[in-house]
């Protein structure tokens, strides 16, 4: 019997463009939410797609997990003001805020807000549409491991510092619109691997997912 999970992503490609069997999302629309708080924007960025191309080849995956940030959050990059690090994230939305943590990996964030105002929803986790092969290849791991966290995530679609700053309206890392399911529903709880602001509910999933880092209400 198919899970809620299979329905949501057979809706997924009934309304996906495809071309040789690959989506090319050829119909979607830059998301026009992003001017929004961090946890409004986060929330909404369920069920978008971010669509990458690396040497000529087209990698797609849909977002099922967030985080929202922003400068009055102990927990975020801005909450001490703007430095050379986090200049991203007080520019326009719509930008990639990437970072470099523990010495080996890199985070992903969509800059969320009005402009001057230091907020961004970090991308966990994603499902991928198109492009598997490539992503496990690139990443050395098969299955829901590809892409259930953040560093995996960046692994996985080879996002690093040379896109930081990045216009996510332009190739070769585009974010596109995207849709819930009919079936699916959003969980809202606390972050994952924070030691300041834990009891904030800045965290967003869609429910049931596998491909979610750590699928736990606390």
């Amino acid at each position: 019997m198919p899970t809620r999970q299979d329905r949501a992503i057979a809706d997924v490609n009934r309304t996906t463009p495809t071309s040789g069997g690959n989506p090319l999302l050829a119909d979607a629309e830059f998301p026009d939410f992003l001017d929004l708080t961090a946890e409004e924007a986060a929330e909404q960025l369920l069920g978008c797609f971010l669509e990458r191309t690396i040497e000529g080849e087209r990698v797609v995956v849909r977002i099922v997990e967030t985080e929202a940030y922003d400068q009055e959050d102990a927990a975020s990059h801005s909450y001490r003001g703007q430095t050379a690090r986090t200049e991203v994230m007080f520019g326009p939305a719509g930008h990639l805020y990437v970072y470099f943590t523990y010495g080996m990996h890199y985070c992903c964030n969509v800059v969320t807000g009005v402009d001057g105002y230091g907020s961004a929803a970090l991308i966990r986790a994603a499902e991928p549409v198109t492009g598997l092969q490539s992503i496990e290849d690139r990443r050395g791991v098969t299955g829901v491991g590809a892409t259930n966290g953040p560093a995996k995530l960046c692994q996985a679609l080879a996002v690093d510092l040379d896109l930081r700053g990045h216009d996510l309206r332009a190739e070769p890392l585009k974010l596109l619109r995207g849709e819930l399911g009919p079936d699916e529903e959003v969980t809202r709880t606390t972050r994952v691997g924070i030691t300041k602001a834990t009891e904030m509910a800045r965290r967003f999933y869609i429910t049931g997912n596998r491909f979610v880092s750590k699928p736990w209400v606390a």
